[in-house]
């Protein structure tokens, strides 16, 4: 959610390579394994960025770590470099949080990684979505189990404090939960399914509820959608039609 969806598709493209996709009034980037999707924020706009929230960040493969930092560095963005010289945060605008890491074997520029979601409880949260949306159980890394999706990960990061003292010598609060992700820059993450209508009878067969939809939005920019939100405030859109765009 932009107030200025065609500068935010160009700097995308600029750090991050793609292509630039219009669709009736969605403005988006196809990259290899997602779209962006940059939507004109209304009134106030939204309240933050993904720092946060559930959606804390997400991530990209790159071919070459020092080509996507110059393309960042170029562009006037925060690059916190956490592995020197091969994995960093980037900060786009609005406070949109994306990693990166080098994978020199990649045969693409640049390449979906993974969602990063800030929740209390990664292994019921991977469980939620290993059952709603026939995810298989998947690693990036030793010791982290995400939820895997073709064309990358849903990982989940643990949302808890470190524990501690109060003034009083009594156990520190803990933490505020990371705050839902509607009304925020990163509004929603989103899945592509084949047969939408199909897919959500089986979800609210299974108990989960629709926010919206299905619906045919097929003449207005050629796809349907259906929104829900996951147990931790996640807003997840649903498309048919999107892969073909």
């Amino acid at each position: 959610m932009t107030a200025d969806p065609t500068a935010y598709q160009k700097t995308i493209v600029s750090v991050l390579g793609g292509t630039p996709v219009n669709a009736g009034p969605l403005t988006m980037v196809k990259l290899p394994g997602i779209f962006f999707i940059m939507t004109q924020a209304k009134g106030a706009g939204p309240s933050g960025g993904s720092k946060g929230s559930v959606a804390d960040h997400m991530g990209f493969s790159v071919k070459s770590f020092a080509a996507l930092k110059a393309k960042a560095v170029a562009a006037g963005l925060n690059v916190q470099e956490l592995t020197p010289n091969v994995q960093a945060f980037v900060t786009f605008p609005n406070d949109v949080i994306i990693e990166v890491q080098e994978d020199t074997a990649l045969p693409t520029d640049t390449a979906f990684s993974h969602f990063h979601l800030s929740v209390p409880d990664p292994n019921a949260t991977r469980d939620w979505y290993l059952k709603t949306f026939g995810a298989t159980e998947g690693q990036r890394r030793p010791g982290q189990k995400g939820a895997q999706v073709p064309g990358g990960i849903v990982d989940f990061l643990g949302a808890g404090g470190r524990g501690g003292k109060g003034k009083d010598g009594a156990p520190a609060a803990p933490p505020a939960p990371p705050a839902p992700t509607a009304g925020r820059f990163l509004d929603h993450i989103g899945f592509e399914v084949k047969d939408l209508d199909a897919f959500t009878k089986k979800l609210q067969a299974d108990g989960v509820k629709l926010d919206s939809g299905p619906t045919d939005m097929t003449k207005q920019f050629g796809l349907k959608i259906a929104f829900l939100t996951d147990p931790n405030g996640t807003r997840i859109e649903l498309t048919e039609g999107l892969s073909k765009q």
